[in-house]
């Protein structure tokens, strides 16, 4: 067994070893459930995307042809490896699964995914798997926090810190002891991966950053189940992912409050079909245009003030080419808040062709906020300026975005969400939503966790 000496690393492993149901607060479960459906529909949605197809037609060259895992994207059974890495694929496809704040983590599309697969090979529990998702979420944050700022701006956070999320949620439904787990997070951070480069390209690796996150985080927490041993300070060691991956880590992030503050509680939803940096300006613009009952011609300019991760991430995407790449365009974005009113999965879709789209994007400048910049990432922030064509100066502000924590999306909100993201591709219908709506809703009371969706 290895050697499990207390030092940071050790001791969030041990909490993701020994973490249950019984002890984590019924609100966080019932927020747990909420992720789930909206990870679940999130991976509908994806299913019939050209990266996503792609990926599951490598998982049927390579995987089993069946298995006890369920593929949502074609209602096909394999192996829970090859499940999990479709589904999480799947889940970050069209920018609307959930995200952390202050660890800039997409923690729901590399925690369910997994989770869901070993689950049904194993036939556990409601219980076990929500209490499994919990773990993840509780590390992953911690870890994305300990990485810092500078980890985000070259490496795609979801990617690397999700490898080790991964690895806890297995390595706690598989019940790991904490030196086991220990392991699993040694050869999870080992593989941990993802660069933010494939912006400038329009290319596919995102869905490859979080199918790999969630693969091998499983391949992790298996070995280690079976004696393959990692390195016991992979995160905070001279020779880990901080020192390889940041310049600011934190390693007192890692055991914040273990117990008992849940960071899960924390998370976000999203409510545009867009990357997340690109939310408070939008909401702060749609707050300006119906205060002042504004159409998009009367809009001359629009400021956003941001911090500099959106201008990181968001900087590089100046002509959008794909509908996916228009997704971390500010400029796309607000156009379709001043000429839809919303940025939608159906508004990116019809907008990435549309001429008036293309004019407003020309119209928005980002420009660094000192305000904004400090409160990042624990609170984002979305200030705009607008001029418009009659020479006024409007200002507009949003403190929580639409999703987070203190303007959340209640129940039926995210039912609401749930059957129009389940049936934007066609990979199920209302009633099969519905049924899978019931079917979350009642987890913690489920047995054994069996195939969600029926074949068709």
């Amino acid at each position: 067994m290895t050697n499990t000496a207390s030092h940071p690393s050790a001791e969030l492993a041990a909490f993701a070893s020994t973490l249950r149901y019984e002890a984590i607060p019924d609100a966080v479960l019932r927020r747990c459930e909420d992720f789930l459906l909206d990870t679940l529909a999130s991976i509908l949605a994806g299913a019939r995307s050209r990266p996503v197809l792609s990926i599951e037609k490598f998982a049927r060259a390579m995987g089993p042809a069946d298995g006890p895992s369920e593929v949502l994207v074609s209602r096909r059974k394999t192996s829970p490896f090859f499940a999990a890495m479709v589904n999480a694929a799947s889940a970050h496809m069209v920018e609307q699964d959930d995200v952390h704040n202050g660890s800039v983590l997409h923690t729901a599309a590399v925690i369910f995914p997994p989770v869901l697969a070993v689950a049904q090979a194993l036939r556990a529990s409601g219980r076990d798997l929500l209490a499994a998702a919990v773990a993840g979420y509780e590390v992953g944050i911690r870890v994305g926090e300990f990485m810092g700022r500078s980890h985000y701006k070259i490496f795609h956070t979801t990617g690397t810190v999700g490898t080790v999320a991964a690895a806890a949620a297995v390595g706690n439904l598989l019940r790991l002891n904490p030196g086991q787990m220990l392991d699993a997070f040694g050869s999870a951070g080992t593989q941990a991966a993802g660069l933010w480069e494939f912006l400038r390209d329009a290319a596919d690796s995102k869905q490859l950053h979080t199918a790999k996150a969630a693969a091998n985080g499983m391949t992790a927490a298996y070995l280690a189940q079976d004696g393959f041993t990692g390195a016991r300070r992979i995160l905070e060691g001279p020779q880990g992912m901080a020192a390889g991956m940041s310049t600011d880590a934190d390693p007192a992030r890692l055991t914040d409050r273990l117990g008992a503050r849940w960071a899960l509680a924390e998370t976000s939803f999203k409510y545009h079909a867009s990357c997340r940096h690109t939310h408070p300006a939008a909401d702060a613009l749609l707050q300006v245009v119906r205060e002042h009952r504004l159409e998009a011609a009367d809009i001359a300019r629009v400021v956003t003030h941001v911090h500099q991760g959106a201008l990181d991430v968001l900087g590089p995407v100046t002509n959008p080419q794909t509908v996916h790449q228009s997704k971390f365009s500010m400029g796309t974005v607000l156009a379709l808040i001043a000429l839809r009113g919303y940025a939608g999965l159906n508004e990116f879709d019809m907008g990435i062709q549309d001429k008036d789209v293309a004019a407003f994007r020309g119209k928005v400048q980002m420009q660094l906020d000192p305000e904004v910049d400090g409160a990042y990432p624990a609170r984002w922030i979305g200030k705009v300026t607008v001029h418009t064509a009659d020479g006024r100066v409007l200002h507009g502000r949003v403190d929580e975005p639409k999703g987070d924590p203190g303007n959340t999306l209640n129940r039926p909100e995210l039912e609401d969400k749930a059957l129009r993201l389940g049936v934007y591709a066609g990979a199920a219908d209302e009633t099969e939503i519905r049924s899978l709506i019931d079917k979350v809703w009642g987890m913690a009371d489920i047995s054994e966790v069996g195939a969600l969706l029926t074949g068709r």
